[in-house]
């Protein structure tokens, strides 16, 4: 179902409850519905989207969740399913019509590529976050002046007001450890990453502080991968891991490149990345250990 009972994904007087993920984990949940119910009718994608007037690809990215939902689609496709509990329909309308309700993070789609902003639901809606970073420090973890730093190496030009929303927008992301019910992250960071001068030696240092800091979180793991590891397997570079308590909603592997990003959640590419990031974690440094590297670099800086 889409939820854990479908009476949960309305307020008793009607109202759609936003879920933690906002309008993005909506449309996954709706979507994933919606593929079972096609499947339970063994009606193919091809068939589906002649229903809507829409190609296969079309229903293929409703199903994942990729794109908006229009009301006269679920309607048509909920009557191809022979979906006719009248209740059960209008739920799933209402949620149709909340998965096009914007985010919090809508302010910032000047800024934001389409790519991206899809993440920034995901990870609201995560119930656990495991990344492996080599240049950087995660971005929940970093301070506001090492994210400018951050920042503007990597927008280079950009005037000052955009930074400054680039980094408001990081820091607005970072709450979501102090939620009720937030994520758990599981970060794996290079020891490269550390070493590498970013903002300033007053910059590195509070931000090494700050990672201390966080290490004492009980929402937070994290691993400092040393040098002396030598090789390991995550020859491809930064990634990461989001699963989701919702039992719908695969586990997704994030991969940022420069220009693009690929969100992957077929079972075998999620249980290869899975198993390299449990090598990662084996190779560093305990999380109790980390924090006594830790202090050894802040005494360096």
């Amino acid at each position: 179902m889409i939820s854990a009972r479908p009476e949960d994904a309305t307020r008793p007087e009607g109202r759609p409850v936003q879920p933690r993920g906002g309008p993005t984990v909506v449309r996954m949940m709706l979507g994933a519905q919606l593929r079972r119910l096609r499947e339970a009718r063994n009606i193919s994608r091809e068939q589906a989207g002649r229903a809507i007037r829409a190609s296969t690809s079309k229903i293929c990215r409703l199903e994942l969740g990729r794109t908006p939902f229009k009301r006269r689609d679920v309607t048509d496709l909920l009557t191809l399913y022979g979906v006719v509990d009248s209740g059960e329909r209008e739920t799933m309308l209402a949620l149709a019509e909340q998965a096009g309700t914007p985010g919090w993070w809508h302010q910032y789609n000047d800024l934001l590529p389409g790519r991206f902003e899809v993440y920034v639901g995901l990870e609201e809606a995560a119930a656990t976050i495991r990344t492996y970073e080599v240049q950087f420090v995660h971005d929940l973890l970093q301070t506001e002046d090492y994210a400018r730093a951050a920042i503007r190496l990597r927008h280079r030009g950009a005037p000052e007001p955009d930074v400054e929303r680039r980094v408001g927008l990081r820091m607005r992301r970072q709450r979501l450890l102090d939620q009720a019910g937030g994520p758990r992250l599981w970060s794996v960071v290079d020891e490269s990453a550390l070493r590498r001068p970013l903002g300033g030696r007053a910059v590195q240092r509070r931000q090494i502080e700050h990672l201390i800091e966080a290490a004492a979180r009980p929402g937070v793991t994290l691993q400092v991968l040393p040098f002396r590891a030598g090789g390991h397997p995550a020859v491809g570079g930064p990634f990461t891991i989001l699963r989701f308590a919702e039992p719908d909603l695969p586990d997704v592997v994030y991969l940022e490149q420069l220009s693009s990003a690929l969100y992957l959640d077929k079972q075998e590419d999620v249980d290869d990345y899975t198993a390299v990031m449990n090598d990662l974690s084996v190779q560093a440094e305990s999380a109790r250990d980390t924090v006594t590297m830790l202090r050894g670099i802040l005494a360096d800086l």
